[in-house]
């Protein structure tokens, strides 16, 4: 099996048990620990235990590290599985960050182009119309 395979399976089982880990954790909090299946509940186990002795970001790194390895070699990873590559938050400053460029539009003839943000515009507007003469019309012929 190639390398490029076995980092895609990486990443894949990865992104899985941080995702399970996570949900077995909720529903464990939330009373669904006996509705879990067995792996989940030894893996919770485990972290519960481990909570004892080390910090709760530690005990969640080592469980999702374990959960990790598991889910690697079920999803047919080579080997021992790899490290996960640490994720590098963007740095960009607060300004830069909400900045964002014109959209893309698609591209329209010159006619069409020019006309669509008036329908869009007085559309909304006609039908307000439309409905408040209906209404007075209703309420005269009504009334009489």
């Amino acid at each position: 099996m190639s390398s490029s395979s076995n980092t895609s399976i990486a990443k894949k089982a990865h992104t899985k048990a941080e995702a399970d880990f996570a949900t077995w954790l909720m529903m464990a909090k939330l009373g669904g620990f006996d509705d879990l299946p067995s792996n989940a509940q030894s893996f919770l186990t485990n972290y519960r235990t481990r909570l004892e002795t080390m910090s709760e970001t530690e005990s969640t790194a080592v469980a999702v590290r374990e959960v990790y390895s598991a889910y690697y070699s079920e999803m047919g990873g080579m080997g021992a599985a790899p490290e996960p590559k640490a994720r590098t938050p963007k740095t960009e400053d607060k300004a830069g960050r909400f900045q964002r460029g014109p959209k893309p539009q698609p591209a329209l003839s010159a006619a069409r182009h020019s006309t669509m943000p008036m329908i869009r515009k007085s559309l909304p507007a006609l039908l307000i119309f439309a409905s408040m003469v209906a209404l007075i019309a209703a309420y005269r012929f009504l009334t009489q």
